[in-house]
């Protein structure tokens, strides 16, 4: 089943009344299982492994395996803690059929990038093993089963890799330490309710990792390694008879154990009383008041009338959600976001929570307006407008996946076949769900609404409060969070007015433009445009998905062309600019007139460019209201004054807390020193910015650059034909206003820092650190020579992996990035943040120039180039069925001036480049006696953790 449950109410879209029923919801008996579909195979052999068959195409040549085991961190025993993820880890340390480190570096040598395509996960209740392989030759695919069936039953083990991956795991659990963990240690047994689950972390402890036996992880993989709880997924572009030959050879023969251990679930119990919590760390960016109502044990049922609840669930959270966000925009909002909902504890438990971030006002009011509108939903209920918009919506979307299901991806059908393996979400099939879809929402009714309502919002239920918040100020006692509450659920409050809002964003422009030109370029399948007014156009009509059409434009302008002194309103002006509305409506009033459209419209000021985008479906309608939306920015702005005092109350206390974590006093550090304190370095708000923002003033930058189009080539990309746009093209772009302005960057003087800079900064007191480099100078751009960087920086990358990680054990992961920066001066940079320990930041940097000397001295392996080479191939083959590659590869190309052709012959040109062409620029880039590098260590404090107070 698609993830329609999942959604937001607030992306969705069609009216239930241009539905055209084929079947009645009597015909959906709702005690009845949903069947599956045809497109699947779901099968099960022998020994009680199930298996999912499916053939796609989409993409090509490429085939999705996952090993799934219902086998997770629930199942260890005392001395196994965190043995469930060491095991994941182990499966690529060597098998039966495969040395250490040969399955990752064959995968690499067809493509498959470590990390990015090849990995694996582990949670409470499954390990899942993810294995994409290029379909090509039958080799592969051969090769991939094997890997598959030794993951299942034939993991190696050896004590010695066992020790050397210790390290590995401590650095990963090394990452997630901070706040969130600390906080995990004190709420998870509060959020579980002494339940199993509150006491068995995913990855387990320190402790854990540096001392269990070898006996304990055998144990465990022997124990829950086992078919009748493991399930094979195989989609992709290949014959559904070949993938069960290749299913039932590798897998018929495994076994279950003599006697298996029971795989019981772990129960959560329901809450005995209403409790409070307050917890403060002094690195906690923002407060906030989360509460969490009994949960039950409801897994999915599979049936219709299972969907139906599901569905009524998502209509009520959206609904609600609406409001909640309509409360937030006021002048002083009483909270900076709200939500409240169904939330999935287990795949079999759930509960209702609802979570406020707290504004200025702190917990009273933001508790009063969060409680007060659930009661209000409860109570009253829902208006029949609401209930039109959030069907709409939710139809619209369901209607955009039906339409799209040509294209769907073999990684979206696999994740649908985990979900019904897992959690027994059924699988009707693309047809089959959309019928269910179009008669479930026809067929409910607003009073059925507002009854699901009443009984899924919780009145005064028992429930679990919980604060969390930095220093910055007091927290609240738990007994007055307790009363807080209490006066919320009690309050008074009446229904909710609906407002009427408008049908349309605009007339057709009195005076719409003309095409003055038109040439076609059949190798690149582009049409181009000049209207009237200057402005022109690039048509990519494609067939890639049926119902999406990208628009982007993009000129040399930007907020370096205003002076020192404007610049904090410059930067904030694209955001205060849309905060304000489109025109004559208010976000709100726009969502709501959008409801059952799929589009957008954005307009942006960058650091050196104007830049546009937009998205639609591919209907004349949603294309005409994408247009109008665009046509309205550039037509005036719309200004409000009480919703930038709410945009203002929510920035000043998003930035209250902002220097209490490390990684933002650490970022401010390092982009200080790269750029020596210049004036336009692009850093972060901070809180002494907020007093310079004048609304007036960003509006008036905004209008100096967004009330021209002149200089702008508008592209679009996606569903459409060529000559019915047209029209639309030449009334709404074709009339913008196109008065003189400067279309060109501004060199404000921003550059590096040179020779080598070094600066440690003390942050955070968990034992973690992080190594952060940049290596920058002048550059040529060429197509050519950026590919030469790229694979520089791709092979750094394969090295970060073999040395740092796999050899040396010092991080769990990290990488490079670079490239060349054409404007508003050539350069290049090269960057990399690699997280690991106090104790081994000298280690690693050792280890990592040494490898930078030793690819300048001796250059690649050419084994590393045929690696980055086939990598960037099955990338170029996706990328030219990509909408959004295609809208970023042409504007490029307009903006730059350079051969829009060359999209086409990269891989040629990759074909060129040769070990000694990475030799050579790595010498040129890797410039030992220019960079900067900057340390975060962390500091020598008290404990993060201030404490924490309970009442009931």
């Amino acid at each position: 089943m698609r993830r329609l449950l999942a959604r937001s109410i607030v992306s969705l879209a069609i009216a239930a009344a241009s539905l055209a029923p084929s079947l009645s919801y009597a015909a959906f008996d709702p005690d009845a299982a949903i069947p599956t579909g045809p497109g699947v195979k779901v099968g099960k052999l022998s020994n009680g492994l199930t298996y999912y068959i499916r053939q796609n195409k989409v993409p090509a040549r490429r085939l999705e395996l996952r090993l799934v085991v219902k086998a997770g961190s629930i199942l260890e025993d005392e001395d196994q803690r965190g043995l469930a993820h060491f095991t994941e880890h182990m499966a690529f340390n060597g098998s039966t059929h495969f040395r250490k480190h040969e399955v990752v570096s064959w995968l690499q040598s067809i493509g498959v990038k470590f990390g990015a395509d090849l990995n694996a996960f582990t949670s409470y209740d499954q390990t899942m093993y993810v294995l994409p392989v290029p379909t090509d030759k039958q080799e592969n695919v051969d090769k991939a089963f094997t890997i598959l069936e030794d993951w299942a039953h034939g993991v190696a083990f050896n004590e010695a890799d066992i020790d050397k991956e210790r390290s590995v795991v401590l650095e990963e659990l090394r990452t997630r330490k901070g706040v969130g963990e600390r906080l995990n240690k004190l709420l998870m047994p509060k959020l579980f309710n002494g339940s199993r689950y509150a006491d068995r972390a995913i990855g387990g402890t320190d402790e854990s990792i540096r001392s269990f036996k070898y006996d304990a992880l055998r144990r465990f993989y022997r124990d829950w390694y086992r078919p009748d709880l493991m399930a094979v997924v195989a989609v992709g572009d290949i014959e559904p008879e070949e993938l069960e030959r290749q299913i039932r050879k590798h897998f018929e023969p495994l076994k279950n154990p003599a006697t298996p251990r029971p795989r019981d679930e772990a129960e959560i119990a329901p809450l005995a009383a209403t409790e409070a919590l307050a917890v403060t760390d002094r690195e906690l960016p923002m407060n906030t008041v989360s509460l969490h109502y009994p949960v039950s044990y409801a897994p999915d049922r599979g049936t219709y009338g299972s969907y139906r609840e599901r569905l009524l669930e998502r209509l009520v959270a959206g609904m609600l959600a609406q409001r909640l966000l309509e409360v937030g925009q006021q002048p002083n909002p009483p909270f900076v976001t709200a939500s409240s909902g169904i939330a999935q504890m287990t795949p079999r438990y759930r509960g209702y929570a609802a979570r406020v971030v707290l504004g200025a006002g702190g917990s009273a009011p933001a508790l009063a307006a969060l409680l007060q509108e659930q009661q209000r939903a409860r109570r009253h209920g829902f208006a029949e407008p609401e209930f039109d918009r959030a069907r709409k919506n939710m139809q619209r979307s369901e209607e955009r996946s039906y339409n799209e299901r040509a294209g769907t991806t073999s990684g979206t059908y696999v994740a649908e076949y985990i979900r019904n393996f897992t959690a027994n979400e059924p699988l009707p099939g693309n047809e089959a769900e959309h019928a269910i879809v179009q008669e479930t929402l026809a067929s409910i009714t607003l009073d059925e609404v507002n009854a699901f309502a009443r009984k899924m919002i919780p009145g005064d239920d028992r429930k679990l409060v919980i604060y969390v918040g930095g220093e910055a100020v007091p927290a609240p006692a738990p007994a007055q969070l307790l009363a807080e509450v209490a006066a919320g659920e009690k309050a008074v409050v009446a229904a909710r007015e609906e407002k009427a809002v408008a049908s349309r964003l605009m007339a057709p422009p009195a005076k719409p433009g003309s095409i003055v030109s038109e040439s076609v370029d059949k190798s690149l399948g582009i049409t181009r445009l000049t209207f009237s007014n200057g402005v022109k156009a690039i048509l990519k009509p494609t067939e890639f998905q049926q119902d999406q059409v990208l628009l982007g434009a993009r000129r040399f302008g930007g907020q370096h062309l205003f002076d020192e002194k404007d610049i904090v309103n410059a930067r904030h002006a694209s955001a205060l600019v849309a905060a304000m509305g489109l025109k004559d409506f208010s976000p709100l009033e726009l969502r709501k007139m959008l409801a059952g459209r799929n589009v957008t419209a954005s307009v942006a000021l960058g650091t050196d460019t104007d830049e546009i985008g937009g998205a639609a479906g591919s209907t004349p309608e949603e294309i005409e209201a994408m247009l109008q939306m665009l046509w309205l920015r550039f037509d005036g702005v719309r200004r409000d004054e009480g919703l930038y005092k709410s945009w203002l109350a929510k920035e000043e206390e998003v930035l209250r807390h902002r220097d209490a974590t490390p990684q933002a006093r650490f970022g401010d550090v390092l982009v200080g020193t790269l750029y020596a304190k210049h004036p336009y370095e692009p850093r972060a708000t901070v809180m002494a910015d907020l007093p310079k923002v004048d609304l007036d003033r960003s509006i008036a930058l905004y209008r100096q650059r967004f009330s021209s189009a002149k200089g702008f080539t508008f592209i679009l990309a996606g569903k459409f034909d060529v000559e019915k746009i047209k029209p639309l093209l030449a009334a709404y772009l074709g009339s913008l206003p196109t008065p003189e302005l400067p279309v060109a960057y501004r060199d404000v003087g921003l550059r590096y820092a040179t020779g080598v800079v070094k600066r440690e900064v003390k942050a955070g007191t968990e034992p973690k650190s992080t190594l952060a480099l940049s290596f920058t100078g002048p550059a040529v751009w060429s197509p050519e020579e950026q590919q030469r960087l790229d694979a520089l920086v791709e092979i750094m990358n394969l090295r970060i992996v073999e040395v740092l990680r796999e050899k040396l054990g010092l991080i769990y992961s990290g990488r490079m990035t670079g490239g060349i920066v054409r404007a508003p001066w050539e350069h290049y940079v090269i960057g990399t943040a690699l997280p690991t320990g106090p104790d081994q930041v000298e280690r690693m940097r050792a280890a990592l120039f040494a490898e930078i000397e030793r690819l300048k001295k001796e250059g690649p392996d050419p084994s590393e180039l045929d690696k980055v080479k086939l990598g960037w191939s099955q990338a170029w083959q996706r990328n030219m069925r990509s909408n959004a590659y295609w809208l970023a590869a042409l504007g490029n190309a307009e903006l730059y001036g350079s051969d829009p052709h060359r999209i086409l012959d990269q891989m040629q040109r990759a074909a060129t480049i040769t070990p000694d062409d990475i030799k050579s620029a790595a010498q040129r880039y890797f410039n030992t006696g220019n960079y900067v590098e900057v340390v975060l260590n962390p500091e020598d404090a008290k404990p993060a953790l201030a404490g924490a107070a309970a009442a009931r």
